[in-house]
């Protein structure tokens, strides 16, 4: 049985994060997943697990960016307005 979240603490430097561009990447994401499944079922095995590989790869850099340029802007507003 699943648990609801009522509340998530989110660290101030990732305030900034573009939530529905981590979405779109997810979605993104799930589409190769689908591909790959039907690569699998085609017989494709081999070609399959490369399509993964580097899609997690992919989405690996592409969150990472996400979330240092969420703490760049922080980095930026906190210089900015003077907080130490």
């Amino acid at each position: 049985m699943s648990r609801k979240v009522k509340s998530v603490r989110v660290p101030r430097e990732l305030e900034s994060l573009d939530l529905p561009a981590l979405v779109r990447e997810c979605e993104s994401y799930l589409r190769d997943l689908e591909s790959a499944t039907l690569l699998k079922v085609q017989g494709e095995k081999q070609a399959a697990e490369a399509l993964l590989r580097a899609r997690q790869a992919d989405l690996g850099r592409r969150l990472g960016r996400l979330v240092w340029e969420a703490r760049v802007r922080y980095g930026r507003h906190k210089e900015d307005s003077g907080e130490q």
